[in-house]
């Protein structure tokens, strides 16, 4: 089960190379950090509520999002992408 803790440590390496744009993949998830479905998901329900509290918009595979001025589609590879204006 990933804690509170993983998912922040997680995030502010992720903030620390860009805190324009988030991506959470699969490869990062399921294969490196080795979770099962389920924790997948409560982890980027974590990931989520962090984000969001932190004034970033959230999209999950196959939503729309602007990112520089350019329509794009969140990939079956990304899992989530959080981007702040």
């Amino acid at each position: 089960m990933p804690t509170v803790r993983e998912v922040a440590d997680y995030l502010d390496e992720k903030m620390e190379k860009n805190d324009k744009l988030i991506k959470c993949t699969f490869y990062e998830l399921r294969i490196k950090k080795n979770l099962t479905q389920d924790e997948t998901e409560q982890f980027l329900g974590f990931c989520k509520n962090r984000l969001k509290n932190n004034n970033y918009k959230v999209y999950t595979t196959g939503q729309q999002y602007i990112y520089e001025n350019e329509t794009k589609v969140v990939q079956d590879n990304e899992l989530l992408i959080a981007i702040r204006n």
